[in-house]
């Protein structure tokens, strides 16, 4: 435990770069795993309607373009947006998409990802820089119009500049992967994707760069590669076998089961801790992942979506109309090549495995993996300790009229009072956060508070200014 405490100070004083990429991943990760539904359903409507789909349609198939070129990007721009500053910060994120979307020729799903937390981080700084300098009846109006100028302008600067900006990145990108294809090195992607896979880097490579040139050949060709030169679980597969045939001890009776959750869930962090273990198996995995590519670009196969999670079942659910055979094959190529690999790096190792090797190991993988989410929640104060009030949340039905104008005059009497450290805002109910409080509503709402609300402590009023239980409440929070 003493040689514990100095590693985990230090890394939280200095996280390491890995770190750092990592909790990019994360946040890419948390705004596109809310939305794979949609990207599920545009990868089946691809599939049977296109031309070359399953059942060709042109009326329904008119429906691709459309969704690929605003509702995909729109999504990712809400959900971006929402994730730093809430439902404003959702409004900025889809205005901003639009100046993308309408200023650029292809898909914009990296632009969607880039511009949504800008519009909502824009909004964040403006409503801290007026926070408590809005006076009593005039929320509603400051608040649209914040957005509706900030908005345009995000909107005109998008179009005119991040918009191309962003379209030349990923036309070099595009360039740079194509003439991999053309050359025949596509397999060569391994060498960087299944090193970072175990450092918990696959989702900046994912969700970065791969999905979204994916879903842009998709739209061209009707389904890509791209798609599954990270996600294969053949190697993942064919390591666990390794382990389970010729791997010692815990290893070996533990590999089975992580098979079934690896290859049937699509949860590729439970091989992770065996390749921290044994180190050189990472050439397995390299071997299988090459492997992977190169035969299903010997078939010409590819997926009309990313598979979210990596599961055999995923795979073989977003294969279009002639890819089965190459997409089959590749993984099974992909296993039997890693398998073979990894059982001669294990055969060749006369080390005795320790008994707790394994379950350092996975702890091992579990810090690495919370050091990139701490990065992420590091400005978020997860503090229990205090046992006094520290969030009042007032809510009416639509959370921009009357509670905005309950929640501007509280707080000034709190700062009147000189009672500080409590944060007062206004929401929609269903919007109030989990961790409020106090919530203050109309005595008309109150039943609806109580639905989403039942163990949090509610105060009704008949008036969000003046009403005696407010003044109540002031007089409860200074004694």
């Amino acid at each position: 435990m003493l040689t514990e405490t100095p590693v985990t100070q230090n890394s939280k004083s200095s996280p390491s770069i890995r770190a750092r990429i990592q909790a990019g991943g994360g946040f890419l990760t948390n705004m596109v795993l809310p939305n794979i539904g949609a990207f599920i359903a545009w990868g089946i409507l691809t599939a049977l309607f296109i031309p070359t789909g399953w059942i060709p349609n042109e009326t329904l198939g008119s429906m691709v373009g459309p969704s690929i070129t605003y509702l995909l990007p729109l999504l990712l721009a809400i959900t971006g947006g929402k994730m730093v500053a809430g439902q404003r910060g959702a409004v900025m994120g889809a205005i901003g998409a639009m100046g993308l979307i309408v200023g650029s020729d292809i898909p914009m799903f990296l632009g969607a990802m880039i511009i949504g937390p800008l519009g909502g981080l824009l909004i964040k700084k403006f409503d801290r820089l007026i926070e408590n300098k809005i006076p009593a009846g005039f929320e509603m109006v400051i608040n649209n119009f914040s957005i509706g100028i900030l908005g345009f302008l995000l909107m005109l600067v998008s179009f005119s500049f991040i918009g191309p900006v962003i379209e030349s990145a990923n036309q070099f990108v595009t360039s740079a992967i194509e003439a991999l294809v053309a050359t025949g090195f596509l397999p060569l992607l391994s060498l960087i994707n299944e090193p970072a896979k175990v450092l918990f880097l696959n989702n900046v490579i994912d969700q970065g760069i791969y999905y979204p040139l994916g879903m842009q050949q998709t739209l061209e060709a009707g389904k890509s590669i791209y798609f599954t030169v990270a996600s294969n679980p053949g190697p993942g597969l064919g390591l666990l076998l390794a382990f389970t045939f010729f791997g010692k001890k815990v290893s070996r009776r533990t590999a089975p089961g992580a098979i079934i959750i690896h290859f049937f869930g699509g949860i590729h962090e439970l091989y992770f801790p065996y390749v921290l273990m044994k180190p050189l198996t990472i050439l397995g995995m390299i071997a299988g992942g090459m492997s992977g590519i190169a035969t299903i670009q010997l078939f010409g196969a590819g997926l009309v979506a990313g598979p979210s999670p990596g599961s055999i079942f995923a795979y073989l659910a977003l294969t279009p109309n002639g890819s089965f055979t190459g997409i089959i094959l590749g993984v099974i190529v992909a296993t039997i090549v890693s398998f073979i690999v990894t059982s001669i790096i294990l055969k060749l190792d006369k080390k005795p495995e320790v008994e707790e090797e394994l379950t350092n190991s996975i702890e091992k993988s579990k810090a690495m993996k919370s050091e990139g989410k701490n990065i992420l929640n590091s400005s978020e104060d997860v503090s229990n300790q205090s046992s006094g009030v520290e969030k009042i949340s007032f809510a009416c039905d639509a959370g921009a009229g009357s509670s905005a104008m309950g929640a501007t005059t509280f707080r000034k009497k709190l700062q009147k009072e000189n009672i500080n450290g409590i944060e007062v805002k206004h929401y929609r109910i269903e919007d109030v956060p989990k961790d409020s409080d106090i919530i203050v509503v109309h005595k008309n709402l109150l039943d609806r508070t109580k639905m989403s609300f039942a163990d949090k402590k509610i105060i009704s009023i008949e008036n969000y200014i003046g009403d005696p239980k407010l003044e109540d409440l002031i007089n409860e929070l200074k004694g």
